[in-house]
């Protein structure tokens, strides 16, 4: 189900994330940059995983400058997580947290516009690992975490060229149909069975630099 909600008017409650702990994949600017920063000034401990360890220092210190919340910071490589790799990033949370109230898939490899029969193999292989199989593996490592509190949220970021595929969109387009798909198979699956929400949201075309 698709819900329209009017963003512009909404504003979270003060501390409203009070011990709450989230991890944000591609936090270190952007989108990724300016949740991180919000949920901190709102309560949480933000988990900041990006594969730029300096721009996360710098966000670490805008943070720690304005009284936030003191976040973490996760120096890792999305094309380096391995199913073996995220169960470890779990069990790290696990014991230095106890918990996980929040999961938002932000990082993205746009790709190159390119057509099918000529883009390049390699980073082909980085768009698809990059958007769709490492939000998979941490997803699924990080489950048992998100399960045990009583209301938790994964986000998947979006992108209309999944829904809508074009011409020379290639691996992108085909990596965010993915994504589209497995929010959906994972809140058919999980909304049953626990009290995690599983959602998409695309937040259409953005100047992050």
């Amino acid at each position: 189900m698709t819900t329209n909600l009017d963003w512009a008017d909404y504003r979270p409650q003060p501390n409203q994330f009070d011990d709450k702990v989230i991890m944000i994949t591609g936090a270190a600017d952007g989108i990724g940059r300016a949740v991180t920063m919000a949920l901190a000034e709102y309560g949480a401990t933000v988990l900041m995983l990006d594969k730029k360890a300096r721009h996360l220092e710098k966000l670490y210190d805008s943070i720690m400058q304005q009284g936030f919340t003191e976040p973490v910071i996760l120096p890792v490589d999305l094309m380096e997580i391995t199913p073996e790799s995220a169960t470890r990033l779990a069990q790290a949370t696990l014991d230095d947290f106890g918990r996980l109230d929040g999961l938002l898939h932000n990082a993205a490899e746009l790709g190159s516009p390119s057509p099918m029969d000529q883009y390049d193999l390699d980073y082909w292989n980085e768009v698809m690992h990059t958007n769709m199989q490492a939000p998979y593996f941490l997803t699924r490592a990080l489950l048992p975490l998100l399960k045990q509190d009583y209301a938790t949220n994964i986000v998947f970021t979006s992108a209309d060229e999944g829904r809508h595929p074009q011409a020379y969109w290639g691996a992108y387009g085909i990596a965010y149909a993915g994504i589209e798909a497995q929010m959906k198979i994972w809140a058919e699956e999980l909304e049953s069975v626990s009290n995690i929400k599983v959602n998409s949201l695309d937040p259409g075309p953005v100047r992050t630099k």
